[in-house]
């Protein structure tokens, strides 16, 4: 169910919606520009720079890095590889600047090593399907089994959008990445253009806008696997997010799954139960294990955003809030990070377990086979889904 994203739309850190002023009314909303570019929203200067961000191994693709600097000095920072978010700088109660996502300083480690997925577009479908198969009409499809154990498919399999090397167009308050999946790409039918829309504005709100369009009926289902810690990246020790409070505010169900994660169907209230966060919890108090779980969002519609999260850190202040107009989130406490053949982070350290958390809006696990509400895009209908992350730091 397609919603309209307005261009000239920016959400403050109250999340009510204003209207921005163009400086140059020559300049539309959505319209590229040329080369090094600066160009102003609401008389508040949004630069954006773009450098070299390394060489894809396989293919000899130059890779582009892309960063937004608002007029405070925070910034976003996103790869043409895999339409990433490699780092995202934002003030800490004391107003320094911290780096609260995880990620790498070149291209090659998200080649070579793409272990978690860092800050990637995720799709054509995030998230598992059972053994790989989907049926659409009459016709079966089977897509590689990447997880657990020939298993499961999942975010998209071992070719998926995040290892992909996407087209960037300029616009004037933000990066526009372009991808074309060809017919049986992957195993997933049709042709699909599909862009992400990332846009920074001074109040430290991200948004990322998902749009596509198919010449035959196909699923698809997108999100971003950034990691945060809001503490800074650089906090890359085992359980070092875990003193963050949780809020999941209308997160009322979950839907238990099977031994591999896949839903069984059900849609349970999270009342006496650990998935409960719906008023603010520390992730130590709750389960040490950590979390890989789905949750369901109450009042979805497809239409209206909802706050998804809210997730802080005392100790540096910052607060993440998360809105969505998808029915669900991955909730993850990077369970699975750490492994020997990770590479080293940004701070020349390994990511290490429950170093981070992710929170991943999509449709639910396995929904094309599982679940009503599927992730069918149908062939002249238009994919148009959107998240906010909105950072705002407190004494």
């Amino acid at each position: 169910m397609p919603i309209d994203f307005n261009s000239h739309i920016y959400f403050v850190n109250n999340n009510r919606p204003f209207l921005q002023k163009l400086v140059n009314s020559n300049y539309v909303a959505n319209r590229p520009v040329n080369d090094i570019f600066i160009k102003s929203v609401q008389n508040d200067g949004i630069k954006i720079e773009k450098k070299s961000f390394g060489s894809i191994e396989k293919t000899n693709q130059t890779v582009e890095l892309y960063t937004l600097t608002n007029k405070n000095g925070a910034s976003v920072s996103l790869s043409s590889f895999g339409a990433t978010i490699t780092s995202i700088k934002v003030p800490d109660k004391n107003g320094k600047l911290i780096d609260v996502a995880q990620g790498y300083d070149s291209v090659t480690p998200y080649e070579k090593s793409p272990v978690g997925h860092a800050g990637g577009t995720i799709g054509p479908c995030a998230n598992k399907i059972n053994k790989g198969t989907f049926k659409l009409g009459e016709k079966e499809f089977k897509l590689d089994c990447n997880k657990d154990n020939g298993k499961t498919h999942s975010h998209g399999g071992k070719e998926g959008l995040d290892v992909k090397n996407w087209k960037a167009q300029v616009l004037k308050d933000g990066v526009k990445f372009i991808y074309t999946k060809k017919d049986m790409e992957g195993g997933y039918p049709a042709n699909v253009n599909i862009s992400v829309t990332y846009k920074f504005d001074n109040d430290n709100n991200l948004s990322v806008k998902y749009e596509a369009e198919t010449d035959s009926d196909t699923i698809l289902n997108l999100t971003n696997h950034s990691y945060f810690n809001l503490d800074g990246a650089e906090n890359a020790s085992e359980n070092s997010v875990m003193e963050h409070l949780v809020e999941l505010p209308n997160s009322s169900k979950y839907t238990p799954v099977n031994d591999i994660a896949i839903p069984t169907g059900e849609i349970k209230p999270v009342d006496g139960t650990d998935f409960d966060f719906r008023t603010p919890k520390r992730l130590s108090a709750m389960n040490k294990n950590g979390y890989d779980q789905n949750y369901v969002i109450d009042g979805y519609d497809g239409k209206n955003l909802i706050e998804a999260a809210n997730v802080k850190s005392e100790k540096s202040g910052i607060a993440l809030k998360v809105l969505t107009d998808l029915p669900g989130f991955q909730f993850y406490t990077a369970n699975n990070l750490g492994k020997a053949e990770q590479p080293f982070g940004k701070d020349g350290k390994r990511y290490e377990k429950h170093s981070a958390f992710c929170v991943e809006p999509q449709f639910f696990p396995d929904a094309i086979n599982t679940f009503d509400e599927k992730p069918i895009l149908k062939k002249g209908d238009k994919y148009n889904r959107t998240i906010i992350y909105s950072f705002k730091a407190d004494n």
